[in-house]
């Protein structure tokens, strides 16, 4: 078998797992193998300048509804914004270190936060809404963590510093990995 049948049924056969990733659009699971290289997953900065963000796994792209997983490096000196949210989050530092910045949510404004040195290997969690920032304040290495989230997607509210009152915090929903793949208009909560 070295004739035509023979190499169209070769390329076919090699090509099929190709063919199948371009049927999957970027917001649907349609054609995703349960299987799937992290390398191979989009990723993005969304504007934000020393960020890489990768949704592992998420509800918008591959359907979950507890929980979602990404794959978050800063280059040093950048940063996530002030902000909270109506979930829980565990972050996981895979390399790297730098500062949480942690304040609670009791107040009518976070205040001044605790600081709290995160490193290679650590692991640390955010309960429901408040106010937290992590920052890469490592001059020579990127950090690198693992972050997973309940009730996705998230609602994230960003505030300017750490006096703004939690009522003047902006919401930002979907946030920017979700809005491609976000379908529903959302109403107001206030």
């Amino acid at each position: 078998m070295t004739g035509p049948c023979f190499i169209s049924f070769f390329l076919l056969f090699n090509l099929l797992p190709f063919f199948q990733t371009l049927e999957a659009s970027h917001c649907s699971i349609k054609g995703l193998p349960l299987v799937r290289n992290i390398a191979d997953l989009p990723q993005d900065n969304y504007g934000r300048g020393g960020l890489s963000h990768i949704t592992v796994a998420g509800s918008l792209l591959h359907g979950l509804k507890e929980v979602e997983v990404w794959l978050q490096t800063f280059a040093p000196g950048s940063r996530t914004p002030i902000h909270r949210h109506s979930c829980e989050e565990v972050f996981v530092v895979l390399k790297g270190s730098g500062t949480l910045y942690l304040a609670s949510s009791s107040n009518k404004y976070p205040g001044k936060p605790e600081e709290h040195f995160i490193f290679s290997n650590s692991t640390f969690h955010i309960p429901v809404n408040d106010v937290h920032q992590v920052w890469n304040t490592n001059e020579h290495e990127d950090l690198q963590m693992l972050v997973i989230i309940s009730r996705p997607p998230i609602k994230v509210f960003i505030y300017e510093d750490w006096l703004m009152p939690h009522t003047a915090a902006k919401l930002k929903f979907p946030y920017y990995w979700d809005e491609q793949c976000f379908q529903v208009p959302q109403k107001d909560e206030l």
